[in-house]
């Protein structure tokens, strides 16, 4: 099978069935200014070490000598940062379904016994990066069926979202929440993520797959998100961390496509967000570390991440995942890693 074509119906993988047990309560957000620059808060404007985030910047660049990496200029975040300091090792997935990833799959002990057994390898891959543990949890899951609304997603209840939140309680680890608009919208559905999103270990995640813009089904094509939308997104965190005072969100896309992305360039970076574009993509070692490198490395946002998957990536020859050694030979290196 060509590279081009395995690329093509890859994200087919991660589309759900309707999901069964569900519903669509969802809080109702109070309405905010969308651009943070229009308010004027008293927050606190502390950064980082400076000296010590350029010297992480320039670590994970891993010797990258074409200007593309670390991106510059970029804003110090604020205080409490997670990146470029910590790795983030996540299990990702949906509580209702085993076919959407690890999560669904194993009770919460059985969990951590196997993220615990990733953290090590990664510990000892790269013994001088910390490890923050991550749950990676699908909030808003794109349908192949219309719904009553005819968006094409389903919000999960929010004792779904309680019940991630105690699971990543058991072993201290952040919590991203997933969103998949099919035809709804990001201004839509993130405003109802705000009570969770005000949380300081809480943050965002969104993907392009599901983002149907033409009205096409959800699974019938990969979808797309301008930076306009990224951009919606940033705001939005950004308006929460400054009225909150919480610590910088991060911010992750994923992606293994180009058009899935489109402007990159007019991305605005802010103290307050940290944004991650996160390889995707499924298959053989060599075919996701040039998707990496084609859509990730040649199109710098901020930070990287990379999607491994314990059935999927298998499916190829050689018929094996990409080991942390092999990650870190990576330019950059990828701050995210994501279990599926």
């Amino acid at each position: 099978m060509s590279t081009k074509k395995i690329l093509n119906i890859a994200f087919i993988i991660c589309l759900i069935f309707p999901l069964t047990n569900c519903n669509e309560k969802a809080a109702h957000p109070q309405k905010k200014n969308a651009n943070p620059s229009e308010k004027n808060i008293n927050v606190t404007t502390a950064t980082v070490d400076k000296k010590e985030y350029d010297d992480r910047l320039l670590k994970l660049a891993n010797g990258d000598t074409t200007g593309f990496w670390p991106v510059k200029p970029q804003p110090y975040p604020l205080k409490g940062a997670i990146l470029p300091f910590k790795r983030i090792i996540a299990y990702y997935g949906n509580l209702y379904s085993k076919n959407m990833g690890i999560l669904g799959e194993y009770p919460p002990e059985e969990l951590w016994e196997r993220l615990h057994v990733e953290i090590a390898a990664w510990e000892k891959a790269d013994p001088s990066t910390p490890v923050q543990p991550a749950i990676h949890y699908i909030a808003v899951v794109a349908q192949q069926n219309p719904m009553n609304d005819s968006t094409y997603r389903m919000r999960m209840p929010e004792n779904q979202i309680d019940s991630v939140l105690a699971i990543a309680n058991m072993g201290n680890a952040i919590v991203f929440l997933d969103i998949q608009v099919g035809l709804s919208t990001v201004e839509k559905e993130v405003p109802l993520l705000e009570k969770y999103l005000k949380m300081p270990h809480v943050h965002l995640a969104i993907d392009p797959e599901f983002s149907m813009k033409d009205g096409t089904p959800p699974g019938k094509k990969i979808g797309t998100y301008d930076a306009k939308d990224i951009n919606f997104c940033s705001d939005f965190l950004v308006n929460l961390v400054q009225e909150n005072n919480l610590p910088p969100k991060i911010f992750v896309i994923h992606r293994f496509t180009q058009h899935m992305i489109t402007n990159y360039k007019q991305i605005k970076l802010h103290p307050e967000v940290q944004i991650v574009i996160n390889m995707d993509g499924w298959g053989a070692p060599a075919l996701k570390l040039n998707t990496y490198k084609q859509y990730i490395w040649k199109e710098p946002v901020q930070f990287t991440g990379f999607k491994l998957f314990y059935k999927n990536d298998l499916r190829q020859f050689p018929h094996r995942m990409l080991t942390p050694v092999e990650l870190m030979r990576l330019q950059p290196h990828p701050v995210y890693i994501q279990y599926q």
